[in-house]
């Protein structure tokens, strides 16, 4: 498989963090300042997950996160929530991820560039996340009112136990990023009943050959051709669609 970077974006990202290491500021002033490190790929990202979050500012419901990683998306939602609808104390951002990687591989997984194995992208960030959290809801407008939770374990057996027991729950926003096959059919199938018109469903790695199993769960679970899959003009990767 040819390289997916070419040599100077490889050198780019330890050329900053080099830079962020030696600078002179206090940690905390290089936090604040943040941006200047970022890179291209960073900026793009958070301005797709914002304007991403922006379609839901009137739709009524909660945020679905499918794959958490090392938090960027949920800690991205919360953010944007706590600025831009610091009232809406019923909103609330649930991630999905085991923590220890990838939990199973189907065989729609499978390609010819990539072959995930279990415990694949593992990135146990959950302490380091619930630390953030606390600190999160002690620094915003009804901190006392708890936002963000996650949702330890295989997905594929923990969002049907989360929805026995949040019988209550809207899906404002269902967004997708497991990667594979089983556990990305799974919430699309038990989420996407609780979605009103106006939601918006999601994808991070439709139509990406490295990653086939998400394609072929959305094809299953709901068919591409009932949805209108939208892009963003700068991010050539997150899909999604506004449902009506």
């Amino acid at each position: 498989m040819k390289p997916l970077k070419t040599k100077a974006e490889e050198l780019a990202g330890p050329q900053i963090a080099k830079l962020f290491e030696i600078s002179c500021d206090p940690l905390q002033v290089k936090l604040e300042n943040a941006p200047k490190y970022f890179r291209r790929k960073t900026m793009t990202r958070l301005l797709a997950l914002y304007e991403i979050f922006k379609q839901i500012l009137d739709v009524k419901g909660s945020i679905i996160e499918c794959g958490i990683h090392r938090g960027f998306g949920l800690m991205s939602w919360a953010q944007f929530s706590a600025v831009l609808e610091p009232a809406n104390l019923t909103r609330r951002i649930y991630g999905f991820d085991s923590f220890e990687g990838f939990t199973q591989v189907h065989q729609h997984d499978k390609n010819t560039r990539l072959n995930p194995k279990r415990g694949g992208l593992r990135a146990d960030c959950h302490q380091e996340l619930t630390q953030l959290i606390k600190v999160y809801d002690s620094d915003r407008f009804l901190g006392h009112v708890d936002k963000v939770h996650m949702i330890k374990g295989d997905a594929t057996k923990t969002i049907p136990d989360f929805l026995s027991k949040n019988r209550h729950l809207m899906v404002s926003l269902l967004f997708l990023d497991f990667d594979l096959y089983e556990p990305t059919k799974v919430a699309i199938q038990q989420f996407l009943p609780r979605m009103p018109k106006g939601a918006v469903l999601a994808f991070d790695e439709l139509d990406n050959p490295i990653w086939p199993g998400e394609t072929q769960a959305a094809l299953e679970a709901i068919g591409l051709s009932q949805l209108k899959i939208r892009r963003l003009p700068w991010d050539p990767y997150i899909g999604y669609a506004l449902l009506d």
